[in-house]
C-alpha cells in the first residue's frame, strides 16, 4: 500500500493510492478526517490501515473523492516535516571511497555510523524544482536515498523491535553543496539550503516489503544511469541505527531518517560532474517508485 499527499482544486489531501497505480482515493473514503500526512502517521491504528488497504483495492469509480492521478498535484508525503531530517554519511562502502578520493584522504570504512542533520523548511515536491543557489555553488550534486519514517515515539528500541515502530519508507534526494560542505567542515549548512530536498512521491508502508528491505536503488541524470546499488549494502542497517539512536534520544512520530547513498554521486567522477540548472534528476528505488526534479536557477 502506498500513501501520499496530493493537491486538487486548490486542496491539499491526504490519500491512498489504487493497486494500479492509477487513481488516488482520499482518506476520507475510509472515514477518516486527518488533515495532514504527521497526523495519519502519529493516529491512525491497524483497523484504520486495514480499512485503507480495503479501499485501495476497490473501483475507484465507486469511491467518493477519487480521482485519476494524472488529474492531481502530487506533493511530499510530508511536505513539512517536524523536525530535521536525520542523515547518515558514508553508509554504503563505495561511496565511502569515492568520497574520500573527493577530499583527497585515505579511505577509511566507517566503524561507527555517521550521523547528521538537514534541516528543511518544506520539501520539494515530485517533479519540484531543485534551486541552483548559483550564488553559493558551483559543485551541486545528487544523492538518492531511502527515508525511513517512524510512525510512533522510540525510546530505547531493541533490534527485534525495530520493524514495530517503522511507518514505511520514500525517496529522498540528498542535494548538497559540495564546497559549502567541505568548506564549513561539517555538513548541516551545505544540504540544508532551500529546495535542497526532494521527497516522495509516496510512502510504501513497511510491510509492503521484507525487512530489512532489500531493495534496488538508482539515480539518473538527463536519462543517464549514474548510482546504482541495492539497499541490502548497507554498512549499518536500518536495525541498527534504529536501535543505536533511541537508545540516547527520542525518535518522535513522523521522523524521517535518511539511510545514506550509493557511489556514482557527481563528485565521485574524474572529473567530478556537478549538477547545471536545466539538469533532471530521477531518484529510483524498486517497489516504491521514481522521484523526478529539475534543477531551476
Amino acid at each position: 500500500m502506498k500513501l501520499l499527499t496530493y493537491e486538487i482544486d486548490g486542496k491539499e489531501i491526504v490519500g491512498v493510492l489504487n493497486k494500479e497505480e492509477t487513481w488516488v482515493c482520499p482518506i476520507s473514503a475510509a472515514g477518516m478526517d486527518y488533515r495532514s500526512m504527521k497526523e495519519l502517521i502519529r493516529e491512525c491504528g491497524p483497523s484504520e490501515m486495514e480499512m485503507l488497504e480495503y479501499i485501495s483495492g476497490r473501483d475507484p469509480n465507486e469511491i467518493r473523492g477519487a480521482a485519476p492521478l494524472a488529474d492531481v498535484k502530487i506533493l511530499a508525503p510530508i511536505p513539512e516535516p517536524g523536525q530535521d531530517i536525520i542523515c547518515l554519511g558514508i553508509n554504503y562502502t563505495a561511496h565511502a571511497v569515492e568520497s574520500a578520493r573527493f577530499k583527497k584522504e585515505a579511505f577509511e570504512k566507517p566503524a561507527q555510523a555517521v550521523y547528521f542533520s538537514k534541516r528543511v523548511s518544506r520539501a520539494v515536491d515530485p517533479e519540484g524544482s531543485i534551486l541552483a543557489h548559483r550564488n553559493l555553488t558551483r559543485q551541486l550534486d545528487y544523492e538518492a536515498e531511502l527515508a525511513v519514517i517512524i510512525k510512533k515515539d522510540a525510546v530505547n528500541v531493541s533490534r527485534e523491535q525495530v520493524k514495530d515502530y517503522i511507518f514505511g519508507y520514500t525517496i529522498m534526494n540528498d542535494v548538497s553543496a559540495r564546497e559549502v560542505q567541505t568548506g564549513h567542515k561539517q555538513w548541516y549548512f551545505g544540504k540544508s539550503l532551500d529546495g535542497f530536498t526532494p521527497l516522495g512521491p509516496w510512502i510504501l508502508i513497511v510491510d509492503a516489503v521484507e525487512f530489512p528491505p532489500k531493495l534496488s536503488i538508482q539515480s539518473r541524470v538527463n536519462g543517464e544511469l549514474r548510482q546504482d546499488s541495492n539497499t541490502e549494502l548497507f554498512i549499518h542497517g536500518i536495525e541498527d541505527v534504529i536501535c543505536e539512536l533511541s537508545s540516547g534520544m527520542t525518535l518522535k512520530a513522523g521522523t524521517i531518517i535518511a539511510t545514506g547513498t550509493p557511489a556514482g554521486v557527481g563528485m565521485g567522477f574524474e572529473p567530478p560532474r556537478f549538477l547545471v540548472p536545466g539538469d533532471v534528476v530521477e531518484c529510483i528505488i524498486e517497489g516504491i517508485g521514481t522521484l523526478r526534479n529539475t534543477v531551476a536557477e
